[in-house]
Formats: structure tokens, C-alpha cells, sequence
């Protein structure tokens, strides 16, 4: 794969690329319109589609940090992305061009202070995996294998200001209005902000590691402070394979089976017992150990979830709460869904949109067991997406409601519902976290 040898790391060099990539995207269009008048409407548009995230995705990847993280947080959203979007941007998850060794050494000794020899025995300054905020580097010492991540330059410092070129996208394309709309690019650029400080990871990382160890067939890298710093983390080297390769050649379903109620325990145990979760379930994060053990890495992105948005997040998710449609609303109003500024026209659209919502996305609560393999699960799940995504009446509609908890929250339990679906989980207990 090719390696970078330099990064954009001030804003107006930030800036540059993003209207450079915005350019090949407008001559898309024009070819698009174009093709349309010799071939048919669907074929001209994944034409399109697949022009443009690939366009898309070259830009973001030579900008890393927050530009690709945000394509990264994207490819989960399978039931509303375009296929091309999801199977390019998923790249980010764990396959992306990584620093040449020249710019991983100089790297290094600027966060560390010391070249990684004067740590290390060995130091392998060819990436071994390289993804949207750092990349990770083979290292030895005393005969111990180690995996050293390395952030990439300037990624902490363009936060705001990749966020800020994002911002008008988002709003035009999420139709947000009102002064308080800003919480939610907030809480996004907090988060971001959270991930690139490694010694917080560090921290996070050890403590629920700690809380989760007794929770069976699944495990956790040791971590080194003393060969970590702000913008390095030394772990475990984890022998295994990655989530998505595996689940590409499985076919044993009582592995799946096992990975899937260890993956499923792993969340519901943080949130109903921690209240502080993994917010990042993609796979990248999770290896396949040769035992069949579920390997969780990067803890970078926690998400705590206070009693004011548990509460009622959760009681929307019991099915006498679904059934009784005054009660239902009601925790809209909790949640910030309804607002009291609200047309009687904007109560009911999001009344009955949300309710449509739930009662196919809480199945799994409303039964002991579920089978998350069952694909008209989740083609429910897609179908309503599409239709949303495609309805001119929520494009008039005012985008800006939602607590901003809903962000990460939302994104876990999408990103989880992918998991067990690659995994062809079966069989899961669903509460069984009561039992750890």
C-alpha cells in the first residue's frame, strides 16, 4: 500500500483539500447529467454514487483525524448511506494509507522524545494497521511482542477547524435550525477531542478492562505507561483476526454463537451497569482470537450515559411504553424528540415517525432470546431508513431535536446491531448480563 509522507495539518492546507475533493464531486455531477440522456436513471446514479465516494474517501484519507473519522462513523450507517459510500468508507475502519517509516520515526521522537529504539529492542516503522487517528507499529522488547499506536500529526490540533468546514454541510443536509443546535456539533467535537488524548485511553482503557475481565470469552490488551505518552500507547501485541475477516469465512454457528453473546453481554453490561460505554463498535475494534475469544481494542471513545437520558431511553424500549401512545410521548418530550416550540403538524409527523421506528428497532428487549442472523430483521430496519431518507415532508421539518446523548448512544446500538448481524449471532441471551 502507499504510504504518506506528509499530512495537512494547517487549516487553510486542510481547507484546500476539502474544496479540492468538492470540485471533483461537482464534475461528477455533470458527468451524471450526462449520463442520464444514454442510460438509465439507476444505472447513471451508482455510477455516481461510486464516483463520488471513492473521490471522497481519497480526500478524507490523505486528511486522516477527524475528516475520516467522520467517514468512519458514516460507513455504520448502512440503512441510509448508498452501498458505494458504505463499502469505501468502511475502509477507514481499519485500512487506510499509512505514514511512510521516515514520518513515523520523526513522529515518534517529537511526541516521545527519544527514537524508538532507545525503548524498544526492535521497532518495525512499517505500519501494521493504519485507521483514521492513529496507526499501529510491531515492537519487541525482552522477547515480548508489543503494539504501539502512533497518532498521526496535526490530528488534535484541526479538530475544531474540521468541524467547523463540516458544520454547514450538516446543518443544510440534517435541515437543523434553532440557537441551541450547536450541542450536538459540541458533543461531537469533545468526543473527537477525547479520542487523541491517549493517556485519557490509557486510563479508560485499564478501568474497563477491569470491570469487564469476568465476562466469559472475551479479552483485553495490557497497557504501558512507561512507553506511552499523550500521542502514544504501548499494549499487548493481540495475536488474531479482525471481526470482519473472520465473519467473511466462518460458517461454524456455535462460534458465532459465542462471539455474539460475549460481544452482546460486553454492551449490556456497560450500559445498564457502568453506564459508561464503548461507544465505537466498529469492526476494526474487535479481533478474533485463535481460541475464539472476542478481543476488544480502543477505548478511546467512551460515552457515559447519565440517569436523565437513561431512564427514559430505555423505558421508550419496553413494549407497554410502545403500546400506550400518551405514555410514548411523553418520554419524547423527556428526550428532547418533541420540542415545546413544536407545530400540533411537527407532534404528529415525529410522534408517529419515531413510534414506527422503536417498535421494529427494540424487538430484541421484548424477548428473552433473539436471532440477530435474521435478515428481515434488519431489512426492516433498512427499509425504514430508506423511506425517511427519501421523504420530502421530514426535509421540511425542523432537524434540530434529540439530546445530544442520542448521538453516541444511537451510533452504539447501530453499530452493535451490525456486529451481531455479521456475526449470524443466534440464540443470545439478551439479559443475561444480570447473571456477570
Amino acid at each position: 500500500m502507499k504510504t504518506l509522507d506528509s499530512i495537512p495539518t494547517s487549516k487553510i492546507s486542510r481547507a484546500t483539500k476539502l474544496v479540492q475533493t468538492g470540485a471533483k464531486v461537482g464534475v461528477n455531477y455533470l458527468k451524471y447529467y450526462g449520463d442520464k440522456l444514454v442510460n438509465s436513471k439507476d444505472e447513471a446514479k451508482e455510477r455516481l454514487n461510486q464516483n463520488n465516494a471513492e473521490d471522497i474517501y481519497d480526500g478524507l484519507k490523505q486528511l486522516k483525524g477527524s475528516a475520516l473519522k467522520v467517514a468512519q462513523m458514516l460507513s455504520m450507517e448502512k440503512s441510509i448511506l448508498p452501498q458505494a459510500y458504505v463499502e469505501k468508507f468502511s475502509l477507514a475502519q481499519f485500512s487506510v494509507p499509512p505514514l511512510s517509516p521516515p514520518l513515523v520515526i520523526k513522529t515518534f521522537k517529537t511526541y516521545f522524545g527519544k527514537h524508538p529504539n532507545d525503548l524498544f529492542d526492535t521497532f518495525n516503522a512499517t505500519s501494521v494497521n493504519a485507521a483514521s487517528i492513529g496507526q499501529v507499529h510491531l515492537a519487541e522488547k525482552d522477547g515480548k511482542k508489543f503494539a504501539v499506536k502512533i497518532q498521526y500529526p496535526g490530528v488534535a490540533e484541526s479538530i475544531a477547524s474540521d468541524l467547523a468546514l463540516v458544520k454547514p454541510v450538516a446543518i443544510k443536509m440534517f435541515n437543523i435550525k434553532g440557537k441551541d443546535s450547536d450541542k450536538y456539533f459540541k458533543e461531537v467535537e469533545n468526543k473527537l477531542t477525547e479520542e487523541t488524548n491517549y493517556i485519557l485511553e490509557i486510563e479508560q482503557s485499564k478501568t474497563i478492562s477491569e470491570q469487564c475481565k469476568y465476562i466469559p470469552n472475551i479479552s483485553f490488551p495490557k497497557y504501558y505507561e512507561e512507553f506511552s505518552s499523550e500521542r502514544i500507547i504501548t499494549m499487548d501485541y493481540m495475536e488474531g483476526e479482525h471481526l470482519s475477516e473472520f465473519v467473511a469465512h466462518n460458517t461454524d454457528s456455535a462460534i458465532s454463537q459465542k462471539l455474539g453473546q460475549a460481544l452482546w453481554d460486553f454492551y449490556m453490561y456497560q450500559m445498564h451497569v457502568l453506564k459508561k460505554v464503548h461507544a465505537d463498535p466498529h469492526p476494526g475494534n474487535f479481533l478474533i482470537s485463535p481460541v475464539h475469544d472476542l478481543v476488544v481494542l480502543d477505548f478511546g471513545c467512551m460515552k457515559e450515559v447519565p440517569n436523565s437520558f437513561y431512564k427514559p431511553y430505555f423505558q421508550l424500549a419496553q413494549e407497554e411504553s410502545i403500546n400506550n401512545i400518551e405514555h410514548f410521548k411523553s418520554k419524547l418530550y423527556e428526550l428532547e424528540i418533541l420540542r415545546d416550540d413544536d407545530s400540533p403538524k411537527e407532534i404528529e409527523f415525529f410522534t408517529d415517525m419515531f413510534h414506527e421506528m422503536l417498535s421494529i428497532f427494540t424487538l430484541p428487549f421484548h424477548t428473552e432470546v433473539f436471532d440477530f442472523s435474521d435478515a428481515s430483521f434488519f431489512n426492516k430496519i433498512t427499509e425504514l431508513g430508506e423511506k425517511y431518507s427519501k421523504s420530502t415532508e421530514l426535509r421540511k421539518m425542523n432537524g434540530n431535536r434529540g439530546s445530544k446523548h442520542f448521538i453516541y448512544i444511537n451510533r452504539t446500538f447501530f453499530g452493535l446491531y451490525n456486529l451481531m448481524f455479521d456475526l449470524k449471532a443466534k440464540g443470545i441471551q439478551i439479559n443475561n448480563f444480570q447473571n456477570l
